[in-house]
């Protein structure tokens, strides 16, 4: 039976969505013939009910299909306004467009969101998980992820090469507001000498002894400090300082950086620089991938949509797709990195401090 089904990006972009989507195109026009419409940004086009037929040439550029190599998504996004407000406008407009199911493609705040609309709206509902922070629940990667570290990871080889020629402390400030999946990953792999996340309780004594070692043990004069920005206050931080911290808004890469410069654990004067990577760690071409479990989900959505096993979002678990309910990954998002992680575990046994554990 032919079927008409909507799909939209939702929150952050990321690298990867568009293939994602092509994948949803793909599959379900060569496959089973069916209409597939695209929702521009999200629950705003649902809200106004605006859709764009989507084909398998219309982005082709003389045979060549740039979705792949595409950062962001042609859907535009939103992660901002208050959705359920409009409520019962947004899961109206599902039924006036006659959708037999919607994939939605988001992280663990928009998931949330729409799998509440999809059970007072009675929808058909397929999720596909998608976040940098790598923080949703219940699967081992999500669409844009990998790019994200490799970003980082570029950055660190370049900041560590102007570090060593400068004898400076690099102070480097990557997203992750209340995981620490990112800034762990491209720490070791950038190979940096501190690693502070959300999740663990550090000390700046535990830094500047890091900073110190390195000088003393292994004749190093810089050093690579990553730091989330979701990262809690250091524990031995004074009173005063912490709340300066909050009034100046300043971020967390400059209050370390601060806190570093003031310690009197290090006799010597440190420069010490900060470098915010900001959005661009959202930016770029996929990664291959992300490119390849984009597709995978793409494909395994459409599977479960032609199966009508709704209520289900597409994961990555142990070396395969396979669907887990909604409803149980909501429940468990954000997914927090574990104290007793085995990256946490190996970044130690290399020598990174990664806080007081």
């Amino acid at each position: 039976m032919q079927k008409r089904i909507g799909i939209l990006t939702s929150g952050g972009d990321c690298p990867g969505l568009n293939c994602a989507i092509r994948a949803v195109v793909s599959h379900a026009k060569l496959q089973h013939d069916w209409e597939v419409l695209g929702i521009p940004y999200a629950t705003q086009g649902l809200l106004e009910r605006k859709t764009t037929l989507l084909n398998l040439h219309g982005l082709d550029l003389r045979g060549i299909d740039p979705l792949l190599s595409m950062g962001g998504t042609i859907l535009g996004s939103i992660n901002k306004g208050d959705t359920l407000a409009h409520a019962s406008e947004i899961i109206a407009s599902y039924r006036a467009l006659a959708l037999d199911a919607l994939i939605a493609i988001g992280g663990d705040g928009s998931l949330a969101i729409l799998h509440q609309l999809a059970c007072q709206g009675n929808w058909n509902l397929i999720a596909i998980p998608k976040t940098i922070d790598n923080d949703v629940a219940l699967t081992e990667r999500a669409i844009g992820f990998d790019t994200a570290v490799n970003t980082i990871v570029d950055a660190l080889n370049r900041l560590t090469f102007t570090a060593a020629s400068h004898d400076r402390v690099m102070v480097v400030e990557v997203m992750g507001r209340t995981a620490g999946h990112l800034a762990l990953h491209a720490g070791i792999a950038g190979g940096a000498d501190c690693i502070l996340i959300p999740e663990i309780p550090y000390s700046i004594d535990g830094v500047c002894h890091q900073i110190s070692e390195l000088r003393d043990r292994w004749g190093r004069k810089f050093a690579i400090v990553v730091v989330a920005e979701g990262a809690k206050t250091a524990n031995d931080s004074s009173i005063a300082e912490t709340q300066n911290f909050a009034s100046l808004e300043c971020g967390m890469g400059q209050y370390i950086a601060n806190q570093i410069k003031s310690h009197n654990i290090l006799t010597d004067r440190l420069d010490v620089r900060v470098s915010i990577l900001g959005h661009i760690q959202r930016g770029g071409i996929p990664s291959a991938l992300d490119r390849l479990s984009a597709t995978a989900f793409g494909k395994a959505a459409v599977d479960l949509i032609a199966r009508e096993q709704y209520g289900q979002m597409v994961a990555w678990q142990n070396g395969r797709v396979v669907d887990v309910p909604i409803v149980d990954v909501v429940a468990r998002s954000p997914l927090p990195v574990a104290p007793d992680n085995y990256l946490v575990q190996t970044a130690r046994c290399m020598g990174i401090y990664v806080g007081d554990g």
